[in-house]
């Protein structure tokens, strides 16, 4: 089924806004579920709490191989559209590929970490009856990880082409059965026993088997994914392609949480309650962050298909006010969370002491939550321009250079207050290197923000 999936007939709003708007609605969706468990587990115990405290940094830094593959795809598909005006009978064989690495490599990952989650979070400082609950979950999102991984990448096939509704829908399903089954499994509901943590972990496997199911079907009925006799023409070139940018930019998605595993293991130097108020608040964040997540699945496409048309001046345009919306929306956030930073760190900790500890995170690291939204929106156009080792280092420098080493510096000399400002710095710092990179990778001209950010940008020229 053939079609004309062309965002170069749009202007650059309309198309950003044409695959950006659906997937807020899926990306909420689906950071809805962490918000989820982290309500219905504060309400089973502190322990539960502060057990998924523990989990969650890990999972969001595995999930990340989901995130990086999907980005080799859609750079992969999206420059083959903008290359053919809009053509998709070269995508859905390019979708059977991506299918296969997915799968295979989620495998891989999903077994590796069943086997050593033990050893993984006792490092992180996890024990006792904490350490627990974290192995009564695991297994069970180590079974469903292949099926997210997998069902991701199908997913940026459909964004690749402007579909971004199909793909919002899918993420949407999802979280919807996953949230639905939570304080059933959790807490028991007529013959279904309260399995506490596990049944969290339960509903999560058997949303992501489901959702990727009907994904699957529907990617077969509607053509948009080959499974012909001659699918398999081209794989090891495709393959590569996908992988080629895929393998760094899973490294680079998988830096920022996994950085915050190292971060948390920092706030468990100050106490459970910390852990628990520092995931709660990283949760409620990664939530605000959905319009700005948005942007990047949305700046993918759009960059892609200008760069495969040879219109880069469109691409830079695409950058640039991307990065203008991520500084005006981070403002305006801002503004809302010293205002209601109290209440909303009472919903989510349930009233217990984990309270103040959310409530310092939200009100003074959203002064910089703007530069996380510059960073990866930064990556993902970078990304579509299959120049993926730019990304990786911009995600790298953020976390390496900075977060996790002031935040453990900031452990020991200040305390909580030292690991919230090493988040301000390393999202600020984000800023900076965001801007001269893009100028690097020719994705990004000047801003139109004034001298100082034109002189940063132009200190490397682009190719």
């Amino acid at each position: 089924m053939a079609g004309k999936l062309d965002l170069n007939d749009k202007s650059v709003p309309r198309a950003l806004w044409q695959v950006s708007a659906p997937m807020a609605i899926g990306i909420l969706g689906v950071l809805s579920v962490g918000l989820a468990d982290s309500y219905f587990l504060a309400r089973a115990g502190e322990d539960e709490l502060a057990a998924i405290g523990f989990i969650y940094p890990v999972i969001v830094a595995i999930t990340s191989l989901s995130i990086g593959l999907s980005a080799g795809t859609s750079a992969v598909v999206s420059q083959a559209l903008g290359a053919n005006g809009g053509d998709d009978s070269a995508s859905a064989r390019l979708a059977l590929h991506a299918l296969i690495v997915a799968a295979s490599a989620a495998t891989l990952v999903a077994g590796l970490l069943y086997v050593a989650a033990s050893w993984l979070f006792g490092l992180m400082g996890a024990e006792g009856a904490v350490l627990d609950g974290i192995l009564a979950y695991m297994p069970w999102w180590c079974a469903g990880f292949p099926f997210i991984v997998a069902g991701q990448s199908l997913n940026a096939v459909f964004r690749a082409g402007g579909e971004a509704r199909i793909a919002a829908s899918v993420m949407m399903s999802q979280a919807i059965i996953n949230i639905v089954l939570d304080p059933i499994l959790i807490f028991g509901f007529g013959p279904v026993p309260a399995l506490g943590i596990e049944g969290a972990g339960i509903a999560t496997a058997t949303a992501r088997i489901l959702a990727f199911l009907g994904c699957l079907a529907f990617a077969i009925r509607t053509a948009r994914l080959d499974i012909s006799n001659c699918s398999l023409t081209g794989f090891g070139t495709s393959a590569w392609r996908i992988v080629k940018v895929g393998g760094p930019a899973s490294l680079s998605n998988a830096i920022n949480p996994a950085g915050m595993a190292a971060v948390t293991a920092a706030v468990a130097i100050i106490g459970a309650s910390a852990v628990g108020g520092f995931g709660a608040a990283t949760r409620v964040q990664n939530l605000l962050f959905v319009p700005m997540l948005a942007l990047s699945a949305g700046i993918g496409p759009v960059v892609g298909q200008a760069w495969g048309a040879g219109d880069k001046a469109r691409a830079r345009e695409t950058v640039r006010l991307t990065f203008l919306l991520c500084l005006g929306y981070g403002i305006a956030v801002s503004a809302l969370l010293w205002l209601t930073a109290g209440p909303i760190a009472r919903v989510m900790t349930n009233g217990l002491q984990a309270v103040p500890y959310a409530e310092q995170y939200l009100r003074w690291v959203s002064v910089s939550f703007f530069g996380y939204g510059i960073l990866v929106t930064a990556n993902a156009a970078m990304n579509a321009r299959e120049k993926p080792l730019f990304s990786l280092s911009l995600s790298l420098g953020r976390i390496g250079l900075l977060y996790v080493p002031l935040a453990w510096v900031g452990a020991y000399t200040l305390g909580y207050s030292g690991i919230l400002a090493a988040a301000v710095a390393a999202n600020l710092g984000a800023v900076l290197g965001a801007i001269v990179l893009c100028r690097r990778t020719g994705v990004l001209g000047a801003l139109g923000l004034g001298g100082a950010v034109r002189a940063a940008g132009a200190a490397v020229p682009p190719n």
